[in-house]
C-alpha cells in the first residue's frame, strides 16, 4: 500500500485476511471460551494486535499510527468478525476507535500526545463514555455535569453499557458544561483518567459480547484538569455526531464478516452431516438456505465498499463525496448489514439444529450478539429516522 495515496491493492487485502486467520487460529480460538466465562481476555492481546500494526491502522503517524483507508480497516474488521466469531473480542479490542477520534480530530497537542500513542501501542486502553442511565439515544438530554472550578473541571453523574468500560485507562466522556443549556449546546466531551479519584465502574452481565468488559461508570465528585476538554466547551455533541458516522460504518463492516461467519459454519457442517443417507447440503432446502444467505451477504459487501470508497474519497478532499445524503447511506447500510447478520445467524442456527443451539459454535455466539450490533451506535429504528431526515425527507 502507497502511504502517499493511500492505494489499497488486492495483494494488501490478501496479507491482511492472512494475518487475521493465523492471529485467530492461534491465538484467539484455542481460548475463546475460557475467556467468554471469564468475562474478558488477557490485556496482552492488546499488546499483540498493536505490534500486528492493527490498533494503529487509520491513525496519524505523529501518534504512532499508520495512515490507511477505509478500504482496508474494514478487510481487517471483516476478516476479524469472520474468522474470529467474536463481537465481545472486537468490541473491547477496539473501543479505541470510538474513544480515540475525537482526540485525534479536537484535543490539544498536548493532550493527544497524552492520550494516543500509548494507546496505539497496546499499552493502554480507550473506551467512549456517552450513554447514561434512562437517557438511551437521546444525547442531548445527557445529565452527567462538568463543573469548572479554578483548573479543574469536577465531574458528577453516571454512565452506562460502556464498552472496555471496567479496564479502560482513558474515558471519553460527555458531560454537560452548560448547566442553564438543557439541550445539545450545553454538552462538551472531557478526556478523564481511568484511576482519577471518584471514578468507580460495575461489570455488568449480558446476553452476548460475554468476553468483553462493559461497566455502568459512576463519577463522584472526579477532578480533572480543564486541559483535559476536547475542543471548547459547548462543541461536544457535534463531536459525538461525527464519530458516530465512523462507528457505524465499522459495525456494518463487523455485521457482513459474522454473516459470513455463520455462513461458512452452516455451509460446513451442512457438507459432513449425514442425514437419511445423505449429507445435509445434497437437501434442495439446505442449499437453498444458504443462497438466501450468500444473496444478503453479497448485497451487504456491495453496498459497503460503494459507502466505504466515498468516505475514502471525502478523507482524501472529495467535498461532494461525503454529505447528509452520504450521512443517510451509512445509517441506512448498518440496518441492512445487521439485518444480513440477524438472518445469517438464524439460518445457521437452523441448519447446525441441536448443535446450533450448544455453546462454542460461531452460529450460537453470533445469534446472542446480533441484538446489541442491532442497538449499539444507533438502533434500527434511530437510524430510519435519521436517514429520513438527511434525505429531507
Amino acid at each position: 500500500m502507497s502511504t502517499d495515496d493511500l492505494t489499497v491493492g488486492a495483494e494488501d487485502i490478501t496479507a491482511i485476511e492472512d494475518g487475521v486467520r493465523r492471529f485467530v487460529q492461534t491465538e484467539v480460538k484455542p481460548h475463546l471460551e475460557v475467556w467468554e466465562d471469564a468475562g474478558q481476555f488477557p490485556r496482552e492481546l492488546y499488546l499483540r494486535a498493536a505490534d500486528l500494526g492493527w490498533l494503529a491502522m487509520g491513525y496519524p503517524e505523529q501518534f504512532g499510527g499508520t495512515p490507511a483507508p477505509w478500504s482496508l480497516r474494514n478487510a481487517m474488521t471483516v476478516a476479524l468478525a469472520r474468522y474470529g466469531g467474536s463481537g465481545g473480542l472486537m468490541a473491547s479490542l477496539f473501543s479505541h476507535n470510538i474513544g480515540l477520534p475525537p482526540v485525534v480530530r479536537h484535543g490539544s497537542a498536548i493532550l493527544q500526545q497524552q492520550v494516543i500513542p500509548d494507546v496505539l501501542a497496546g499499552k493502554k486502553i480507550a473506551a467512549l463514555c456517552i450513554t447514561e442511565p434512562g437517557g438511551g439515544t437521546d444525547v442531548s438530554a445527557l445529565k452527567t455535569t462538568a463543573r469548572r472550578d479554578g483548573d479543574d473541571y469536577v465531574v458528577d453523574g453516571e454512565k452506562v453499557f460502556i464498552t472496555s468500560g471496567v479496564r479502560a485507562d482513558w474515558l471519553t466522556v460527555a458531560v454537560r458544561t452548560d448547566p442553564q443549556n438543557k439541550g445539545p449546546m450545553g454538552i462538551s466531551m472531557l478526556m478523564v483518567p481511568g484511576d482519577a479519584v471518584g471514578v468507580s465502574r460495575s461489570p455488568l452481565k449480558k446476553m452476548g459480547w460475554l468476553c468483553s468488559d462493559t461497566a455502568q461508570i459512576r463519577f463522584d465528585g472526579v477532578r480533572v484538569p480543564v486541559g483535559n476538554l476536547v475542543g471548547e466547551e459547548g462543541s461536544g455533541f457535534k463531536i459525538i455526531l461525527t464519530n458516530f458516522n465512523g462507528e457505524r460504518l465499522s459495525m456494518s463492516a463487523m455485521a457482513l464478516g459474522f454473516a459470513e461467519c455463520c455462513y461458512d459454519e452452516a455451509l460446513a457442517w451442512a457438507q459432513q452431516r449425514k442425514t437419511f443417507g445423505s449429507a445435509l447440503v445434497d437437501h434442495q432446502v439446505i442449499r437453498h438456505k444458504l443462497m438466501d444467505m450468500k444473496m444478503r451477504i453479497e448485497s451487504t459487501r456491495a453496498w459497503l465498499n460503494a459507502v466505504s470508497a466515498r468516505a475514502d474519497a471525502g478523507d482524501r478532499g472529495d467535498k461532494s463525496a461525503k454529505g447528509a445524503e452520504w450521512v443517510a447511506q451509512v445509517c441506512l447500510l448498518k440496518n441492512h448489514a445487521t439485518q444480513t447478520m440477524q438472518f445469517c445467524a438464524d439460518q445457521g442456527v437452523q441448519i447446525l439444529g441441536g448443535m446450533g443451539f450448544m455453546r462454542g459454535t460461531a452460529c450460537e455466539r453470533i445469534y446472542r450478539e446480533v441484538k446489541v450490533m442491532m442497538i449499539g451506535g444507533g438502533a434500527e429504528e434511530i437510524m430510519k429516522e435519521l436517514a429520513s431526515r438527511q434525505l429531507g425527507i
